[in-house]
């Protein structure tokens, strides 16, 4: 049986993909019950960081370890990722020793080539190009919320970064609408907006791309690795932020959500994120689960 990896949604069906979302709510309903579950005991997920985060080490770590199971975590001075020893080679090593192995990186074509060689499931936690963990999260919040997305309209607002691409790929797996608002020099892949046909469209105006939406989303204008254009960025971006004026536009009932850490008063206003509207709370916890959803998924025998 071949390997199983998860480097953007389109490795899992649109079925597994709905499946694996009513399994992260019923999880996290067990954990809220103190229910002991493990699935994953003895098994080990190898964490490896190019990129550091907050979100994505714990709530792997935690994942892990609530199922049972131990993460180890890799820094970039703990490894040879990239550096050194050739990827397809740290693949092959690694591969024997653990039972998983999650990669947080720039390039998307390093996960791709190291998953190509690995033995066991590689997890994409972020790369330039996707980052569908993030996902899933988002859309275990919308179904605990609102139930199904299909045939909603999402708006996302502002850079057509690797959460913008995953949103694309979501519209195309999760059946929905997708309105995209960003500045001509900052679009999506146009590749990746081709794929996903009529779901997908583009404006050129923020509040157009908002009108009727029933959820919002948006992201830092200047990601990891980006932080010499944080100024030349504000600049392009500063029609993009969602306030209350943009939301006035979305309907009535419309949810926020961003994948966070948020810059308030710059892609958001803090009257937003901190409203009756916004769910990035449930969405950033919703992290934990998604991914114990994943994890036993790809894992567990």
């Amino acid at each position: 049986m071949s390997v199983r990896h998860f480097l953007s949604l389109l490795d899992l069906s649109a079925e597994e993909l709905g499946r694996l979302i009513e399994r992260a709510i019923e999880l996290k309903q067990w954990q809220r019950q103190s229910r002991l579950y493990e699935p994953l005991k003895n098994k080990v997920l190898a964490m490896v960081f190019e990129k550091s985060s907050t979100r994505t080490r714990v709530s792997f770590e935690s994942g892990m370890v609530q199922l049972g199971g131990h993460a180890m975590f890799l820094s970039p001075r703990d490894t040879q990722f990239g550096r050194g020893e050739p990827l397809e080679d740290s693949a092959r090593v690694m591969s024997r020793m653990v039972d998983a192995i999650m990669v947080r990186t720039f390039e998307h074509e390093k996960i791709e080539r190291f998953a190509a060689y690995s033995a066991c499931p590689v997890i994409n936690a972020l790369t330039d190009l996707y980052h569908p963990c993030q996902l899933l999260a988002d859309m275990q919040t919308w179904c605990e919320h609102r139930g199904s997305i299909r045939g909603a309209t999402v708006a996302f607002i502002g850079d057509g970064n690797n959460m913008c691409h995953s949103y694309i790929n979501a519209a195309r797996q999760f059946d929905f609408q997708l309105h995209i608002a960003a500045p001509a020099q900052y679009q999506p892949d146009a590749a990746i907006v081709a794929a996903a046909g009529e779901r997908v469209k583009l404006f050129d105006q923020p509040l157009a791309a908002a009108a009727g939406a029933d959820l919002v989303v948006t992201d830092v204008w200047a990601s990891m690795g980006q932080e010499e254009e944080q100024h030349e960025r504000e600049k392009v971006f500063a029609a993009y932020q969602v306030n209350a004026q943009l939301m006035a536009q979305a309907d009535k009932d419309a949810l926020f959500m961003h994948c966070l850490p948020a810059h308030r008063g710059e892609e958001v206003t803090a009257e937003v994120i901190d409203g009756a509207q916004s769910v990035v709370w449930d969405e950033a916890e919703n992290r934990l689960h998604a991914q114990k959803a994943l994890l036993e998924f790809l894992v567990s025998d």
